[in-house]
């Protein structure tokens, strides 16, 4: 179960294999996700149950912090908070 504090974060480091790590706000890596989950054959047991694509992101940005594609080919991706709070 992820830290409360990490909701309000609205940045995520993304980390893809092969390419460079980047930033992107909560909202374009909901998108990205969301890219990854339909490129999929079959779910994980835990998003099946999810009523849509965006629901199954929107969890997995809640619960976890990777996503294994294929064998050997896992993204990752980390809240993070790049301006202090105030």
């Amino acid at each position: 179960m992820s830290h409360p504090i990490i909701r309000e974060c609205d940045h995520y480091l993304i980390m893809e294999p092969t390419k460079e790590e980047r930033f992107l706000s909560k909202d374009q890596t909901l998108k990205w996700l969301e890219n990854w989950i339909n490129k999929l054959d079959k779910l994980p047991q835990d998003l099946a149950s999810q009523p849509s694509i965006q629901s199954a992101a929107k969890r997995l940005l809640d619960i976890s912090c990777d996503l294994e594609i294929k064998p050997g080919f896992t993204i990752q991706w980390f809240a993070v908070r790049l301006e202090n709070p105030d």
